[in-house]
């Protein structure tokens, strides 16, 4: 891509960038042997061409075929998917190199670099990748003007001129595409991100489980609210809901379904939109007292969980409406009753004096809960996200001797205590909270806002929420847990805290990138007819976005001619090279055309050579033009008196030869 590069290098030159810059927006991701062969194979063909050596033969290129084929299928277990496929297209774009030697060839890796930048804006979207994708794509059409026209197109000025205003030109019809274009239900980038790590809750949990993670600032998911949002204490994201409890750890175990009474709301009514980020779980987020699923591939469980089919490996948008709380006047099932209140045997066993205390002190279930709580309030307990490890008799050694712990700790002991006293009880996991974003009027729920509190049967009234962390740690329920605990963030999240300008700055960040997905990546067929209905349509239909399309369509067209004639326009010569077009048209028309090189000085002395009588006649008007055109200055008197001389000018033809005596 030199300026001295000779013209038969130019495409190989342009190709390897292209293929190379492809790669390299993978190579995050890509397996380490498969990036060096790639960088291996991309220097072996600079060398090769350089040093005019010959390629590979077929048998080897065959075999190294089959050879990375099998590394790349013992490496990801399978050739299919995103990330497999997309390293075995990296690996066999390295093999084409070893064999481009025609045009064709060329144009077979620009294809492969093409896909490659397809694979990598269906994997991520995100804001911060569109230059990097923009930037790949000016470089893949800058190589493909330069494939077709090597001879034409020298240095990187000029391929890159045309292709970015090839471009520009093409930006309009894009994005006519993109808005009218009539579009499926569903998400276009709708492909799993089955190879990115994940974190979050899981469907079990130990005391310690949860503030593992406290030092994750990774969202979890944003929530808009149409009106007012709930107060900060109302703010529980439910999650799983663990039944089971073998004395340490708290589970979810399938299969264990009853059915429950039928619910009634009460309180204010909540609707609000939520965008998931990948956990690579089978759950969705919502308010706790959700009314129903928000989407028809979710089920509103029996515990009031909405659980997919499929894992969440991909950002997920939906929208949902919730009570503040419910009511259930019928009892609980004796199977609910039953799994809500078993205890493993021999375990805790201070655990269970201290419930069977205070339960017979206290005949109502309701007043044994308060009990518990104040034996929570009074008992010197600490909140920490640092607790003490835990053995043995966990829930023993915690409320007995350490006395330290997170939302875990205290749910699991005081659901304990609820079932030691009789009274049906489950932990429940979610998150609690959430950052308010000013600029994008939206909640950040992240990873840290992870929490785990405890519901209680209560007859007459059914599951009640019961936060024992509340009782410790009020503040938490009003306020983020690092406004609680500034102390234990992270030396990142603490310099955001001491430098307001630094928050805010990233809290633009995230609006920015929360509007290019709403806007952009899950701008689907609601969008369009919402799009349609701003325009006035008051009954969007797919004829209507087809229309717009044709008449957008048309207009572009209309466009690209206009600005077709202008550059013809401008491409046409000025009245004193009309004129010399002239003057060789003339010259043409008795057997002395121009060449299309020549100069005109030369032409005029080739005039004289073939034609002596017009010597004189040739070499004045092209002594005339070259001073006019070259010379330091020209007027335009001057010019006009040279185009009328060409206009007046007539040529005789050449005298036919004397005959030959007889």
């Amino acid at each position: 891509m030199m300026p001295g590069l000779p013209a038969r290098l130019r495409p190989l030159a342009w190709t390897l960038a292209a293929f190379a810059s492809a790669m390299l927006l993978h190579v995050d991701r890509l397996p380490p042997w498969i990036t060096g062969i790639a960088a291996g194979a991309i220097a072996a063909r600079v060398l090769i061409a350089v040093r005019g050596a010959p390629l590979p033969g077929a048998w080897l290129r065959a075999a190294i075929a089959i050879v990375l084929t099998l590394g790349v299928l013992a490496t990801f277990r399978t050739l299919n998917g995103l990330t497999a496929g997309t390293a075995l297209l990296v690996a066999m774009g390295a093999l084409k190199l070893l064999e481009t030697r025609a045009r064709r060839d060329d144009y077979v890796m620009l294809a492969v670099a093409l896909f490659l930048l397809l694979a990598a804006c269906l994997e991520r979207q995100g804001l911060l990748r569109v230059p990097l994708y923009a930037l790949q794509l000016w470089i893949n059409c800058a190589a493909l003007a330069v494939i077709a026209a090597p001879q034409a197109l020298a240095g990187l000025r000029a391929p890159l001129a045309l292709a970015g205003r090839a471009l520009v030109y093409a930006l309009p019809l894009a994005l006519l595409f993109f808005v009218t274009f009539p579009r499926l239900q569903g998400g276009f980038w709708a492909l799993p991100n089955a190879g990115g790590a994940v974190t979050g809750l899981s469907d079990e949990m130990s005391p310690g489980q949860i503030d593992a993670l406290t030092d994750s600032d990774t969202p979890a998911f944003r929530v808009a609210f149409d009106g007012a949002p709930p107060p900060p204490q109302e703010r529980y994201w439910r999650g799983p809901v663990l039944q089971d409890f073998d004395g340490t750890t708290w589970r979810h175990v399938r299969g264990r379904y009853f059915l429950e009474p039928e619910v009634q709301f009460e309180g204010p009514t909540y609707r609000y939109h939520v965008t998931l980020e990948p956990n690579g779980r089978n759950w969705w987020f919502a308010l706790e007292s959700v009314v129903a699923s928000p989407d028809r591939r979710v089920m509103l469980t029996e515990d009031r969980r909405l659980v997919t089919a499929e894992p969440v490996d991909e950002v997920v948008s939906y929208t949902a409406t919730s009570r503040a709380r419910t009511v259930t006047r019928a009892p609980l099932s004796k199977l609910g009753r039953r799994y809500s209140l078993a205890l493993p045997e021999g375990q805790n066993p201070r655990t269970l004096e201290l419930a069977a205390a205070l339960r017979a002190a206290n005949p109502d279930a309701r007043a044994f809960a308060q009990a518990a709580l104040a034996y929570f309030a009074r008992g010197g307990f600490e909140y920490t996200l640092t607790p003490p490890k835990l053995s043995g008799n966990a829930v023993d050694e915690f409320l007995f001797s350490t006395r330290r712990g997170f939302c875990g700790h205290y749910a699991s002991a005081f659901a304990t205590l609820m079932r030691a006293g009789g009274v049906p009880a489950r932990v429940v996991t979610g998150y609690l909270g959430g950052e308010w974003n000013p600029i994008g009027r939206y909640f950040l729920v992240k990873q840290s806002d992870a929490h785990a509190w405890v519901e209680i049967w209560l007859e007459g009234r059914g599951w009640t929420r019961i936060d024992p962390t509340g009782v410790v740690a009020p503040e938490r329920l009003q306020r983020g847990l690092y406004d609680l605990m500034p102390d234990a963030a992270s030396v990142a999240r603490r310099l955001a805290r001491e430098n307001p300008w630094l928050g805010e700055l990233a809290q633009a960040w995230d609006a920015l990138n929360t509007a290019w997905r709403r806007r952009v990546i899950e701008f689907g067929a609601a969008s369009q007819f919402a799009l349609l209905e701003r325009l006035g349509f008051e009954s969007p239909r797919w004829q209507q976005l087809g229309a717009l399309l044709g008449i957008g369509l048309v207009a572009w067209l209309a466009w690209m001619s206009w600005q077709s004639r202008t550059a013809l326009r401008a491409a046409r010569p000025d009245a004193l090279g009309r004129a010399w077009l002239a003057l060789g048209a003339k010259y043409a028309r008795v057997g002395l055309a121009r060449g299309a090189a020549e100069a005109p000085l030369a032409y005029a002395a080739r005039i004289g050579h073939a034609r002596p009588e017009l010597a004189a006649q040739a070499g004045e008007f092209a002594q005339r033009y070259a001073a006019l055109r070259f010379g330091p200055g020209s007027d335009r008197g001057d010019v006009r008196d040279f185009v009328r001389d060409v206009r007046r000018l007539r040529i005789a033809p050449a005298p036919a030869p004397a005959a030959a005596p007889a």
